[in-house]
């Protein structure tokens, strides 16, 4: 049962099981006796900046050995365990392009690090490529790509090889709204297919429109586990600000100062950030603009990590 959310644990066989885990970095820790079971399906890791999310996600991936504990993956221990890699398909948070390489390129090359002949490389790159709606930009440069680009070709080459389980990092920083909410239905059909997701953020509400289960972390420790809904309540009595980045800023402020239930507005050069009671309403709202394109271009949509402190700070008290 989790912390104060009296979650029933499912008793599915977990496609990530954390037994005690930690993880030093010199004297800093970034996770701490972490023991947590992952069911099938999504799965959000939701914490803010320097919750351990990152980490424990690399340590899921092989890439970083737990300094105590063990993890495992699909049944199976991440580390030290190659023939893992082909069943994982992952999305870091961290930009790492060679900048001079086109989008497609870089897919498919990674994708043949997978032991694919160049045909099938090409051919699940160019599926890759249209799940995340990257075709019409697939030839050009990375280095000329915008931020919300950059995150659906890094999500691109983590589908391309259809793993069994994604591990996706903060896969919707920096997307535009069009660009999320296509993102959100992709994580969501992908599991429907059958697979396996585990996403961080540190946004409710994008957890919230691909799945009900979630961890909830904070200074490398896990405070709850199960549904959402049983710290939803906890969240929405804090207002919310929104930081929401425009080619029009003026427009959209005047806009949601006449259409939504707006605390307070402060511009932000070529943004505005908003404070909400009603968070899940106002990202629908931005989501419909930008579709309809009455307030100009809307570039990008997110929310500060401390939106979520007060929620944190009542469950460590606990």
């Amino acid at each position: 049962m989790c912390c104060r959310c009296g979650v029933v644990v499912s008793d599915a066989t977990p496609v990530i099981s954390a037994d005690h885990v930690s993880k030093w970095y010199g004297q800093v820790s970034a996770l701490n006796d972490v023991s947590a079971r992952v069911p099938p399906g999504i799965t959000g890791l939701l914490g803010p900046s320097g919750a351990g999310k990152s980490t424990f996600m690399k340590l899921m991936t092989g890439q970083l050995r737990p300094s105590t504990g063990a993890v495992r993956v699909l049944g199976e221990p991440a580390n030290d365990n190659p023939g893992i890699y082909n069943r994982i398909g992952f999305c870091p948070e961290q930009d790492a392009f060679y900048e001079t390489m086109t989008g497609f390129e870089w897919v498919s090359t990674l994708v043949g690090l997978h032991g694919l002949t160049p045909t099938a490389a090409r051919e699940a790159t160019e599926r890759a490529i249209e799940a995340v709606g990257l075709t019409d930009v697939a030839g050009r440069k990375i280095g000329a790509y915008s931020r919300g680009m950059r995150q659906r070709v890094k999500l691109a080459q983590a589908i391309a090889h259809n793993p069994e389980l994604l591990i996706l990092d903060e896969p919707l920083a920096g997307m535009d709204p069009i660009g999320r909410r296509t993102t959100m239905e992709m994580v969501r059909e992908w599991a429907r297919a059958g697979h396996s997701v585990v996403l961080s953020s540190h946004m409710l509400h994008e957890v919230e429109a691909m799945t009900g289960n979630i961890l909830l972390m904070n200074q490398g420790r896990i405070l709850a586990d199960g549904d959402v809904r049983q710290i939803r309540s906890l969240i929405d009595t804090h207002p919310h600000r929104v930081f929401i980045k425009a080619r029009d800023p003026g427009a959209l402020a005047r806009r949601l100062l006449l259409d939504r239930d707006v605390i307070s507005l402060r511009f932000d050069g070529d943004a505005v950030t908003i404070e909400t009671a009603r968070p899940d309403e106002l990202y629908d709202w931005v989501t419909e603009r930008a579709a309809e394109g009455d307030c100009g271009e809307i570039e990008e949509l997110s929310s500060p990590d401390d939106n979520l402190q007060a929620v944190f700070n009542y469950l460590v008290k606990a």
